[in-house]
């Protein structure tokens, strides 16, 4: 049976405003309703990589938990940069994209997504991770692309989906789809086992 049709009986909710994640769902041919909580999202400093994305994907999750029915299935998530043994996050303004970018540049990254499913009988938490590689790119390129796209929303100030990727990324080795934001054979997969378990 197709994961759509097990998940016929339920209500699938992804709590996330990045209309990447939103496309990767229709993508997948699921059914879903988009539910947004604020969540301030501050974890502990002595987490590193996919620490980092478990506990803020689980810490996304937290406002929902009470109000979840028995057929709800809750979907968080979080994706950060990692280079040089530190997170790269979202740049605050355009100046900081442009350091982001530049730091990036001809050198290999890691982009590492957790994605976690809760309902009101389990929660589980996955991470996967994809190094990128960056040629380099030329001052006038970099504002080139933070001028005629919109870095600000994404981790590490780039979408690899964008012009930047085209021209910038000479190696993927992992999941492309974790580098847009949302590693989908891993939640097509563990959506699976939730529906058989349920």
């Amino acid at each position: 049976m197709l994961l759509k049709d097990k998940l016929k009986p339920f209500n699938l909710i992804l709590a996330s405003a990045s209309p990447r994640r939103h496309e990767f769902l229709k993508l997948l041919d699921l059914d879903f309703t988009i539910q947004l909580k604020p969540v301030k999202e501050v974890y502990p400093n002595d987490l590193k990589k996919g620490g980092i994305t478990d506990y803020l994907s689980k810490l996304k999750a937290e406002p929902f938990i009470l109000d979840l029915k028995s057929k709800d299935i809750l979907i968080t998530s979080d994706t950060i940069v990692w280079h040089n043994n530190e997170a790269v996050e979202k740049p605050k303004d355009e100046n900081d994209a442009f350091k982001m970018i530049k730091r990036l540049c001809d050198d290999t990254h890691e982009v590492v997504t957790s994605i976690c499913i809760t309902t009101t009988k389990e929660q589980i938490i996955k991470n996967t991770v994809t190094k990128v590689t960056f040629k380099s790119l030329s001052d006038e390129a970099i504002k080139h692309y933070i001028s005629t796209h919109q870095p600000l929303d994404k981790a590490g100030a780039y979408g690899i989906q964008d012009w930047i990727g085209a021209v910038a990324i000479s190696s993927v080795e992992g999941s492309y789809n974790n580098v847009v934001g949302l590693p989908t054979h891993l939640l097509y997969e563990t959506l699976n086992a939730i529906a058989d378990r349920q």
